[in-house]
């Protein structure tokens, strides 16, 4: 018996390593919980709701958001390119000539 537990033993333990005979193989388990994980973060939005956002433009640097809505992108007059958000609701444009600023606002959720 223990020349046959001896001889039999390592076939146990290499089987796992065997590619495509273990039907639970630690890639096979770890493509089981992406799917499962993906497949619960699959978005079904309704038809109903949609995200209304505006674009707020104002004479100057600065440009705000409406209560309740926040800013998500900035424009500014003359292909200007530097701009910072002040406070999550407003857009102030940093270059040094500047006629208008409009502000992305889009609801807080």
């Amino acid at each position: 018996m223990k020349t046959t537990c001896c001889f039999l033993l390592p076939l146990f333990l290499l089987q796992p390593m065997i590619p495509g005979t273990a039907p639970c193989s630690l890639d096979f388990i770890l493509d089981t919980k992406i799917k499962e994980t993906l497949t619960g973060l699959e978005l079904h939005p309704s038809p109903t709701q949609r995200m209304s956002c505006v674009s707020i433009k104002n004479s100057g640097r600065l440009s705000s958001c409406p209560a309740g809505m926040t800013v998500t992108g900035c424009a500014c007059v003359y292909g200007c390119g530097s701009w910072d958000i002040r406070g999550e609701t407003t857009c102030h444009c940093q270059c040094s000539t500047i006629d208008w600023t409009t502000a992305h606002c889009c609801p807080l959720t």
